[in-house]
């Protein structure tokens, strides 16, 4: 009990205590657009006739699993894997939990350190020897009076935040770039597709200047001109081919699958690009986790400055033991074998050269520096918005206007192999429309991956769903891992 009244007296001090460190204050914003995104405009008519349109504001992008909105099962099914076997994201999901540890670490400092050491210690002189018994329990606290372990607490708290949101943004990278790749690859398949029926196309055109050289009508040199024509579209096709390949192994990485044993049929690219709903420009700040872990970097350092500033007041360390002690083992839990002691210590520097007014600055300067790159990591949030919807909507017009060319290339084909087949042109005019013809298509369909991969693009400068309120609380930090 006489161990108990100053531990007391210390307890009721600290909770009167007071934080020395400054309170914390979220930084001003660059000034935020109005009501809706600079380049979410209505578009023009060739834009609308492909597809394009603006998200109506009561429209919202999914939670969780944002891509459902493409309707694609096949993307749906990796996505679910990248959430499981992605390394990438193990390794943040791991950090995080390293960090909520140390949020509980820190918390212990609150309390009083209690140890039990007991001893056997044997002496002697040239009159005898003897044994002494002892079992002392012994009790070590420093109350926190201005703040120093409560910051220390915060700090880690925030630094949990940050790794959570480190979390979130790690998973949303990841699972977007799957996305980008699986729509990369289906363009490959679109291409090779392509590439086939050109290549029977070339074929036949080669098999027809055969006949019409045995016949003179033709000379060598066309049929020189219809090898070397499917011959140069054949490389092409292999190097699709290979592309495919690539990003195949790509995929079998983000789903955390050895590159040889993983395959993904031919598909072809018929997905329809959706409307991305984008909301009003200050909700990105609260569906970015890249934002929120700025923001909570910013607490961080502050909190860090409240912990520089308790340096400057002294340190009182509270210590006390009680026990028991006898020179025979059955005497220890004798009342005349107990004894206790209690006491404290104060710490305070006296001369250190500048050394806290140093690390005071530092942390001051660190926190001025979180300042600014939160402010550009909200800059940097808006541009990627405006350039994701600048781009889908400018991809949408370009693959109308494509279409078109598609048509006119086709008509071209037609034309030249009509006046070809009738003598009146060479096959160089035929080699000249194919070419063409394969350009324009190729365009057309890159064209349409662009658009699908851009709205991946928009969903992921979105924040691909998430929202602050998945933020672990500065409670949730402290709790221990499910």
């Amino acid at each position: 009990m006489r161990l108990l009244t100053p531990l007391a007296a210390a307890l009721a001090l600290t909770l009167a205590a007071c934080n020395v460190g400054p309170t914390y204050k979220r930084a001003d914003l660059p000034k935020a657009p109005g009501g809706s995104f600079k380049e979410n405009t209505e578009g023009s008519a060739d834009a609308r006739e492909d597809g394009w349109r603006q998200a109506a504001p009561t429209d919202t992008l999914p939670r969780g699993k944002w891509w459902t909105i493409f309707g694609d099962a096949n993307l749906s099914a990796l996505e679910d894997r990248v959430a499981l076997d992605d390394q990438n994201i193990k390794q943040s999901f791991e950090n995080y939990q390293a960090a909520r540890a140390l949020v509980r670490n820190a918390r212990a400092a609150l309390y009083p350190q209690i140890s039990l050491n007991p001893s056997i210690t044997g002496s002697g002189t040239s009159n005898g020897s003897g044994v002494l018994f002892g079992l002392p329990l012994q009790a070590s606290w420093e109350p926190d009076l201005w703040g120093k372990i409560r910051n220390t607490i915060t700090q880690q708290e925030n630094l949990a935040q940050i790794s959570a949101a480190n979390l979130a943004n790690e998973t949303l990278s990841e699972q977007a770039s799957l996305a980008q790749i699986y729509f990369e690859l289906r363009e490959q398949d679109a291409l090779l597709e392509l590439y086939a029926r050109t290549i029977d196309n070339y074929k036949e055109s080669l098999r027809l200047t055969h006949v019409l050289a045995r016949t003179g009508i033709d000379s060598e040199q066309d049929v020189a001109q219809a090898e070397v024509t499917l011959h140069t579209a054949e490389a092409t096709a292999t190097a699709v081919a290979t592309a495919r390949a690539q990003y195949e192994h790509a995929i079998a990485l983000l789903v955390g699958e050895v590159a040889g044993t993983f395959t993904i049929g031919p598909l072809p690219l018929d997905v329809s690009v959706p409307a991305v709903p984008v909301g009003v420009p200050s909700q990105i700040l609260e569906r970015r986790p890249d934002i929120a872990a700025a923001e909570r970097t910013m607490s961080e350092e502050n909190a860090l400055i409240g912990v520089g500033k308790a340096a400057y007041y002294p340190d009182v360390t509270l210590n006390g033991s009680i026990g028991t002690q006898a020179a025979n083992a059955g005497k220890l839990f004798s009342a005349s074998s107990n004894y206790w002691s209690a006491g404290a210590a104060a710490a305070q520097p006296i001369l250190d050269w500048g050394a806290r007014k140093a690390t005071v600055e530092q942390y001051e300067a660190q926190y001025r520096a979180a300042v600014a790159s939160y402010r550009q990591t909200v800059l940097n949030a808006f541009k990627e918005v405006e350039d994701a919807l600048v781009s889908s909507r400018q991809l949408a017009e370009q693959a109308a206007r494509q279409k078109r060319a598609v048509t006119s290339a086709e008509t071209y084909e037609r034309l030249a192999n009509t006046r070809y087949k009738t003598g009146v042109d060479t096959y160089l005019n035929v080699i000249t429309a194919q070419t063409s013809l394969l350009n324009s298509r190729q365009t057309l369909v890159t064209l349409q991956a662009n658009r699908i991969i851009a709205a991946v693009q928009l969903v992921q400068a979105l924040g691909g769903g998430w929202h602050t309120g998945d933020l672990p609380t500065e409670k949730d930090t402290a709790k221990s891992p499910d």
